[in-house]
Order: C-alpha cells, then structure tokens, then sequence
C-alpha cells in the first residue's frame, strides 16, 4: 500500500476516485464526470491523497481543501478494502501535513448506495479517530444530512 500526493488529479485518477466515490457513498451523492470536476473546480487550495495497492490500482482518495477560512478534508475507500486499517493510514497522511481538519459526516443509517445496499455512517471510524463532533453545526440539503466534526492536532504532538 502506498500514499502518492498530487495538487491535481489526472484524468485516470478522477476516473478512478469517481468509481469509488459512485460505489460508496449514498446514492444521492452519485456524481457525472462533468459534475464530478464541477466539485473538484471549487475546492480551495486542494491537496489530494491517492491510495494504492501493489498492482498500481486505486482504492482510497482523500482531499484537503480551504473552504471559509477552515481547513477541510473528504476520505472515501473502496468498500472491500473497509477494517483493515487503510482508511486510518490514509487519514494519518493528512494530519501529518494538515494542523486542523473539518469535515461533515453522515450520523445516520437511512441512506441507501447505489447497488441498494445501505450506507452506514462512517460516524464510529472518525470517533476512533480523534475527532470530535459538533452536534449543533449542521449540513442538512437535498443530498446529505450531516453534523460537522473536527480533529486538531495536539498541542505538544
């Protein structure tokens, strides 16, 4: 497993992260290419993690991005690769080059993927992880009901 950091995508790896993220996330969240690069053109002072296997092949994406003064970060992993301690790896590669990160995560089970399994809120992943939750900052839209969470780097570490 290896951890390649790049200020740009290429179309491969945004073909590559977009089958993840289409595979994973919530069926609402189902993105075209054009929609898919529509995001990625809003992300301020992004800073993208790629995670792969021996073979070359990807299975992890993670960004860092500014977004209103804050530091922000979005992680998704291919499904199969799930509880084998890569999605922390991943997530240590961007506390290592970030002081803060905030990001908005699911705290519910009610939405479905695309191939109409559930999505489980990831919301027990980040807690092991060291962020905190704050419970009265809210995201709610057509797309995702979220609560914002929060992880900063100890003073001393």
């Amino acid at each position: 497993m290896k951890i390649h950091q790049t200020k740009s995508l290429s179309l491969e790896q945004k073909e590559a992260v977009l089958h993840i993220w289409n595979e994973e996330y919530a069926e609402k969240l189902v993105k075209t290419m054009e929609e898919f690069e529509t995001y990625l053109s809003k992300l301020g002072d992004a800073q993208h993690f790629l995670m792969f296997d021996e073979a070359d092949a990807h299975f992890g994406w993670a960004v860092t991005f500014d977004r209103e003064g804050e530091r922000w970060f979005a992680i998704i992993l291919n499904g199969s690769e799930h509880g084998k301690g890569y999605g922390t790896r991943l997530l240590n590669a961007l506390k290592e080059s970030e002081p803060v990160l905030n990001g908005w995560v699911t705290d519910h089970d009610r939405d479905i993927r695309r191939n109409g399994q559930p999505y489980r809120s990831p919301m027990g992943f980040y807690l092991k992880n060291d962020f905190e939750v704050l419970e009265d900052v809210r995201l709610e839209t057509e797309e995702l009901s979220a609560v914002k969470i929060k992880w900063a780097k100890q003073k001393g570490s």
